[in-house]
């Protein structure tokens, strides 16, 4: 058995992507006057739309991240739905001894709150966000004997001892 798991957080614990697309309409609209927002033209990778806000922010928006964790504070009920199956599948896996990580490509400021919304966050040893999050969490789980759940079944066959495909 592994003693480890890597858990792809969109996939399967609470999609956040809707929250993402939310976060930036808002700030699209609410910076305007500052700075035009072409949320059309940013990458679909978050990690990398999240470099290019940062040039934007640069244009005089100042701490976009900052006002990304007030947005994601204040929406996540609406658009991130916790699941029983997968909590109840984390509590087996942390029980079990298991160190359990997480990775996304959203911002770590998006994915704390979301982790917090899911009541995840005190079941998770390990966070990596953004672009690059897989390989870093996989790295610093080690490489021999961890388990990727990239989806709640996924997640759950292996809280519940069936075993996935090491990777």
């Amino acid at each position: 058995m592994s003693t480890a798991v890597a858990v792809d957080l969109d996939g399967a614990l609470g999609d956040t992507h809707r929250l993402w697309d939310a976060f930036l309409a808002d700030a699209a609209r609410r910076f305007r006057s500052i700075a035009e927002l072409d949320v059309a033209s940013l990458p679909n990778d978050r990690g990398a739309a999240a470099l290019e806000l940062d040039r934007w922010a640069d244009q005089g928006i100042g701490d976009w991240r900052s006002a990304l964790t007030r947005f994601a504070e204040d929406h996540a009920p609406v658009y991130v739905r916790p699941s029983a199956t997968a909590n109840a599948a984390l509590r087996a896996l942390v029980a079990s001894g298991r160190t359990v990580g997480v990775y996304t490509d959203a911002p770590v400021e998006l994915a704390r709150v979301a982790l917090a919304h899911l009541g995840a966050g005190r079941r998770v040893a390990y966070l990596e966000a953004g672009a690059g999050a897989r390989q870093r969490l996989l790295e610093r789980l080690g490489p021999e004997g961890t388990e990727l759940a990239e989806t709640e079944e996924a997640l759950v066959r292996i809280g519940d001892g069936g075993a996935e495909a090491p990777r």
